[in-house]
């Protein structure tokens, strides 16, 4: 399980750079055929880890309900990310893994509504399986993300 932890920190380090890398308007930038930003990807897999570990265990996540409308999968930013809001999601980044860590070796993850993925070919059952699909996840976006950036 650490494994897990380790990757999504990784992860996480990987997508801070872009937060001290560029500025507000940068991060905001949506590049001429893309319909997201680099902010956006990050508020997406803040909250998508939150849905995905906690919401389907049934237990309170560490993101507003705001967030979660504004990130949340079948979204688009729709409005100008200020600092204020680039800071909250920069503390979350890394609360919101350790966090799960704590709350992990805890043992509070005994719940589990079963989610088929998006992709439809990948049925999560447990906790361990989100985080193991979130790293996935975080994957793909880091990746967009990596491809954002040569546009703005």
């Amino acid at each position: 399980m650490n494994q897990l932890f380790d990757v999504s920190t990784t992860s996480r380090n990987m997508v801070s750079k872009f937060l001290s890398e560029y500025n507000l308007d940068q991060l905001n930038t949506i590049p001429e055929g893309f319909s997201n930003n680099l902010i956006w990807n990050i508020g997406h897999i803040i909250v998508s880890q939150q849905l995905l570990v906690y919401k389907l265990s049934g237990l309170p996540m560490m993101v507003s309900d705001e967030l979660v409308e504004k990130y949340k999968k079948g979204t688009k930013p729709e409005h100008i990310v200020t600092q204020v809001e680039v800071d909250e999601i920069k503390s979350l980044l890394f609360e919101t893994i350790q966090q799960t860590k704590v709350d992990y070796d805890n043992q509070i993850f005994k719940n589990y509504m079963e989610y088929t993925t998006s992709t439809g070919d990948h049925v999560l059952r447990n906790a361990e399986d989100a985080m193991a699909f979130s790293n996935f996840h975080e994957g793909l976006h880091i990746g967009n993300m990596m491809i954002i950036r040569k546009f703005i």
